[in-house]
C-alpha cells in the first residue's frame, strides 16, 4: 500500500543531494487543502537564535518548467 499523505500535514528531510550552499537544508512536501507542494528549508541563524527559512513551490509549477527547459533549443 502506498504512503497517502494527509491534508494539511507536510514532512521535511535532510536533502543529500545538496551541492551548493544556497541549495535547501531541508526537501519535503506538503498538502495544503488537498493540493501537494515542494517544500524547502534553509538552516539560518538570527539575532534571536537559530531558525528555519521555507519555501513552497507548486509540484505542478516545477514539473512544467523542468519540461519546459528540457524542450528548450540551445543555439
Amino acid at each position: 500500500m502506498a504512503y497517502e499523505q494527509k491534508e494539511n500535514t507536510g514532512v521535511l528531510f535532510t536533502n543529500d543531494k545538496k551541492e551548493k550552499p544556497n541549495h535547501a537544508d531541508y526537501k519535503g512536501n506538503i498538502n495544503v487543502d488537498g493540493k501537494i507542494y515542494w517544500l524547502s528549508g534553509w538552516k539560518k541563524a538570527g539575532q534571536k537564535g537559530n531558525f528555519l527559512s521555507l519555501a513552497v513551490t507548486p509540484k505542478e509549477a516545477a514539473s512544467a518548467k523542468k519540461e519546459e527547459n528540457q524542450n528548450d533549443i540551445p543555439f
